[in-house]
Order: C-alpha cells, then sequence, then structure tokens
C-alpha cells in the first residue's frame, strides 16, 4: 500500500501533505497565540520544529501516520496541522490527531471543514470502519469540540503518555464508527454552512 499523503481540498480549507520545508510557517502559525506553551498539546516552536517534522515524516515513511499542513484554500497560508495516525489497514481503522490551529482560526470555520475531510477521506476513501480521536483530560475546548462532532467517549487512558514537561497525561478516547458517519457528516456540512 501506498505511504502517500493525499490531498484534501474544501471550500476554504486544504489539507496538504507536510513538507521538511513548512517548518518556518508551521512555527509562524503557532506563534498566533504561542501554541508551543500549551501544557496539554505538543505544538512546534522554533527550538522543536524540526524534531516535530521529522518524527510525522518518519512515521508515514513507516506506513502509520499521514501528517498534514491546514492551509488557507485562496492564500495557501498555513494555519495549523493535523494528522491521520496510529493507522492500522489490517482493522481499518485510524486516529485523527495531533491537531492544533492557530488561535485566530479557532472556533471559525476551519476546523471544522478539516474534520469534515479528514473523515470524508477516512470513511469514505480509505474504508475505515472506526476512528479515534483522543485529547488531555484537562483540555475541555477539545473534549467540548470532539463532542460536538459527534463522537462517543470511550473512557479515559490513565497516564497514556508523558507530555514534554514531565506530566503523566491521562487522555480521554473518543470514536466515530462507520454507521455514525453519515449522520455526522449531515451536522458537519450543515455546521459549515452556518460557519460563512
Amino acid at each position: 500500500m501506498s505511504h502517500s499523503v493525499p490531498t484534501l481540498s474544501g471550500q476554504r480549507i486544504v489539507l496538504r501533505p507536510l513538507l521538511a520545508s513548512d517548518a518556518d510557517a508551521l512555527v509562524e502559525a503557532a506563534a498566533d497565540g504561542e501554541l508551543w506553551s500549551l501544557p496539554f498539546t505538543v505544538v512546534p516552536s522554533a527550538a522543536t520544529v524540526q524534531a516535530y517534522i521529522a518524527r510525522a515524516l518518519d512515521g508515514q515513511r513507516q506506513g502509520h501516520v499521514m501528517p498534514f499542513v491546514t492551509t488557507l484554500r485562496d492564500t495557501g497560508q498555513v494555519i495549523g496541522s493535523s494528522r491521520f495516525w496510529k493507522i492500522d489497514r489490517d482493522n481499518r481503522k485510524l486516529e485523527i490527531g495531533h491537531t492544533w490551529l492557530a488561535r485566530s482560526w479557532q472556533r471559525s470555520f476551519a476546523n471544522t471543514e478539516a474534520k469534515l475531510l479528514m473523515l470524508g477521506e477516512a470513511f469514505d476513501s480509505m474504508g475505515c470502519i472506526r476512528v479515534q480521536l483522543q485529547t488531555d483530560e484537562r483540555n475541555a475546548a477539545s473534549r467540548a469540540a470532539i463532542l460536538r462532532l459527534g463522537a462517543q467517549q470511550e473512557g479515559i487512558l490513565r497516564h497514556e503518555r508523558i507530555m514534554p514537561d514531565g506530566h503523566k497525561r491521562n487522555s480521554v478516547r473518543f470514536s466515530l464508527i462507520e454507521d455514525e458517519w453519515p449522520g455526522v457528516k449531515r451536522r458537519l456540512q450543515a455546521r459549515l454552512e452556518q460557519l460563512d
């Protein structure tokens, strides 16, 4: 199976493959809100962006990661990043994660359209039967956003990972399964129309 990353194009957002040359643009996007200082997510700073990209591209070469940069369709401006990871082709499942948006694009059409594009790729193109999402137990905004998608909370994984600051993170796991996708798709499309 090919390890290439598709370009996912929506009306206002394009998710294109992450490139090594995106380092400066990612840091510039993350500077909008100094997102690298958030305790519950890993966002690249000037000091960490090379390792951040290298890890994503290494996962892509191994076939279990598809890293994207989130761009504005009209200008090509990079406003964030997301990826498919933990891709399990045998069991037709994956996780959407490593998602962040520049502060001025949070709670806009950008995340809604990006999720619509990614879920469409996962369920309609890749034939997934399950897509999971996780977030830090402390990240109330992210938890609310995932529930707004229509995902089901499955539980809390205790000490699921160690964060860069040494914190032992409890992760809340959510999922969408193939039977739920048509309804979720309709709700996301309707919400996008309201976010004009």
